[in-house]
């Protein structure tokens, strides 16, 4: 334990969790089972949540992750647009029909985030999936797990689709075993 953390410890106050990523791409191999077995395809769909960052270091992030995603895109022909949500969330949203694209982009700008010392901003990745409506797919960063979102209208979820996913997908996905902890993400820009 560094000063800093004992520091804060003492009075009272706790540190922000880093970014795991080391099971992001769990989702990789679950797409499969996701697909054939529960009827929920990709929709080609996908983002990455952070907190606002400081201006300036905001602006030298942004524009990294804007030339890695430009170099990476030729390749794979992934479409993106960075935005803020109305809570000031930036997001990064991502368009490829191939979904272990999607993965890989996620990946690469939760690492640059990281590597540039902004792993504390980093909120979520979300996967958009279509069936009788979209289901999403929700990794939190926090504590490495991914938890499902099932919105029904404005401000309804689908919690027995939600807990039934749960229960399906457990042995594939690191589920979020805290419920409390399954936010449901009202004002995705998509």
């Amino acid at each position: 334990m560094g000063f800093r953390d004992m520091f804060n410890s003492v009075l009272g106050r706790s540190k922000v969790p880093e970014a795991k990523t080391d099971r992001i791409f769990a989702i990789s191999t679950a797409v499969i089972t996701l697909e054939l077995s529960l009827n929920l395809k990709p929709s080609a769909v996908a983002g990455i949540c952070f907190k606002s960052i400081d201006m300036s270091k905001y602006q030298n992030t942004r524009e990294e992750i804007e030339q890695l995603l430009q170099f990476s895109t030729k390749e794979t022909g992934t479409e993106f647009n960075i935005e803020k949500d109305e809570y000031n969330f930036l997001w990064v949203i991502l368009k490829d029909k191939d979904f272990e694209d999607l993965v890989t982009n996620i990946h690469m700008i939760s690492q640059t985030l990281i590597e540039q010392g902004f792993g504390e901003q980093i909120l979520c990745a979300v996967y958009k999936f279509e069936s009788n409506g979209p289901v999403y797919w929700i990794y939190n960063f926090k504590q490495g797990n991914y938890y499902p979102f099932a919105p029904q209208g404005k401000n309804n979820r689908d919690s027995t689709l939600e807990f039934r996913l749960k229960s399906l997908m457990e042995k594939e996905l690191p589920i979020e075993k805290d419920v409390g902890k399954w936010y449901p993400l009202w004002s995705m820009p998509f």
